[in-house]
């Protein structure tokens, strides 16, 4: 599908074979989920403007670039604040935006009680950061949030998605590119991704 981007790299498979498996305990998925948010930020980040610079080193001038664009990640709560560490190390200078989603368990329907935006964008770049596009809904609804914001250039970054997720994320909002690590078999009868991993919060956070 056009604008859907699966990380074909082995680091990324190996370290998502590591997080699927049941017995990797809390300490150890969070870490993982770092290591892999770190791995496709560099992918969905590819084509950031940069500008020439030239800078002197010690042993003189040397032709460089530098982004040009602000960057904000935007975490949907509470399985997307595991991603947001590693690609702050990558983007030190990025914004951190908390929109607060959850899924209705009879409807499955995204619900939104949190949301700290700025009145005005304050970025040029907005990546949407939730480690599983299940139903698609709380991706769907965040995204469109962000446009009604004004943000002009959104990309997805999670690690599972489901079929079902991918199209509806891509067909609510085509514009928007969507960087995962796999798209799996299916949904269950209850919105849970299969095989996926489970739930993600509750595995970072221990509360499974």
């Amino acid at each position: 599908m056009e604008g859907v981007f699966i990380s074909q790299h082995p680091l990324v498979q190996h370290k998502l074979t590591l997080l699927r498996n049941r017995h990797t305990l809390s300490t150890q998925f969070r870490q993982i989920v770092r290591e892999l948010a770190i791995l496709l930020c560099y992918e969905a980040t590819a084509d950031l403007l940069i500008s020439s610079v030239t800078v002197e080193t010690p042993l003189g001038q040397a032709a460089g670039a530098e982004v040009q664009e602000a960057i904000g990640l935007v975490p949907i709560l509470r399985a997307g604040l595991g991603m947001v560490d590693g690609i702050w190390e990558m983007l030190p200078s990025a914004e951190v935006w908390h929109i607060g989603l959850y899924r209705d368990e009879k409807t499955l329907r995204p619900i939104e009680y949190y949301n700290k935006l700025p009145v005005n964008p304050t970025v040029q770049v907005c990546l949407v950061l939730d480690p599983m596009l299940a139903t698609g809904g709380s991706a769907v609804a965040t995204v469109k949030l962000l446009k009604r914001w004004g943000a002009n250039r959104i990309k997805f970054v999670g690690l599972i998605a489901a079929p079902e997720g991918v199209r509806a994320l891509h067909t609510a909002h085509p514009d928007v590119p969507i960087h995962l690590a796999a798209v799996d078999d299916r949904l269950n009868e209850n919105g849970f991704i299969v095989p996926g991993l489970g739930d993600a919060g509750d595995r970072q956070f221990g509360t499974a």
